[in-house]
């Protein structure tokens, strides 16, 4: 199996793991909505104590909170581009586990908004999509991604762009209306 470092930051949490095979080595997360930046630097330089260098890094692309999304993205790539090694980018909402055959995820988007997908059998069937929550019927909402799961789920996907499901806050002033 190959030894990956995981990182999320699409939600309020910093989520960081190393995981080999079915093993998880290390997985530790930080609360914190604003605090990705510094929090990702210090739990990245703790679970490399704990394991041999990794061999690939997996990370959790969205959909999330724009500047959240970035530091996670950007680390991973620096990251596996200072090591020649590759980044593979999931779905995190594919990664919160779920033990049930229908249902729907949900984190907070912010600005009293959600950021959903809907699954079958595990199988994402609708979304991503950022709603209202009383646009969404019977989410789940308060469960974070599995840094295992997002591991096995790098070998099915390999999402290229982050997911921003909306455009950014701010924009040159020329550009307000």
């Amino acid at each position: 199996m190959t030894l990956t470092l995981a990182i999320d930051t699409s939600t309020s949490r910093t989520i960081v793991g190393i995981i080999d095979g079915d093993s998880v080595l290390f997985e530790k997360f930080h609360e914190g909505a604003t605090d990705h930046g510094r929090a990702l630097s210090e739990l990245v330089a703790e679970a490399l104590k704990v394991s041999h260098p990794p061999k690939q890094v997996v990370v959790g692309m969205g959909p999330g909170p724009f500047t959240g999304l970035r530091v996670g993205i950007s680390f991973a790539h620096t990251f596996g581009l200072a090591r020649t090694i590759p980044v593979i980018g999931v779905c995190s909402l594919d990664a919160i586990a779920i033990e049930e055959s229908e249902y729907t995820v949900a984190i907070d988007a912010r600005r009293k908004e959600i950021y959903w997908a809907r699954y079958k059998d595990g199988v994402r069937v609708e979304g991503p999509l950022v709603s209202k929550p009383a646009e969404v019927d019977g989410f789940i909402i308060d469960h974070y991604p599995d840094m295992k799961k997002l591991v096995a789920l790098a070998t099915s996907q390999n999402v290229t762009e982050p997911m921003y499901l909306r455009r950014p806050d701010a924009v040159p002033t020329a550009e307000r209306t």
